[in-house]
């Protein structure tokens, strides 16, 4: 990715957060830009943990529990426990958290095509 992207990605992913915080005023999923970023997050890696997650974010695993737990009880992540590890659960997107992520993709691959102002 050249700098140019890179600039873009950064400011998209604030502009993101932003619209999903203003979103969640008329309770669209009651998605936070936290639950959005740890969403993304586990897009990106496909299987994740939670230990894996706090880490990444740099916060407690309880926060993050925290967090988890709306996410699976809103049916956007699933948790199945670990074949590496019985002791952890790996999260990945459901169908209707990845349609969220899916659009978020989508809209931000259109703003990239629209030519930019002199």
């Amino acid at each position: 990715m050249n700098k140019s992207e890179t600039d873009f990605y950064q400011v998209f992913t604030d502009l993101q957060c932003f619209i999903l915080a203003n979103m969640n005023r008329g309770n669209i999923h009651g998605v936070t830009a936290t639950h959005y970023n740890i969403m993304e997050y586990i897009y990106r890696g496909h299987q994740v943990t939670g230990k894996q997650i706090a880490e990444a974010f740099q916060i407690s695993q309880a926060a993050i529990s925290k967090q988890l737990k709306f996410l699976t009880e809103n049916r956007l992540i699933k948790q199945q426990q670990s074949t590496r590890d019985r002791r952890f659960f790996d999260l990945s997107l459901t169908d209707e958290g990845r349609y969220i992520i899916d659009n978020s993709e989508n809209f931000r691959k259109v703003l990239q095509k629209k030519p930019h102002a002199p």
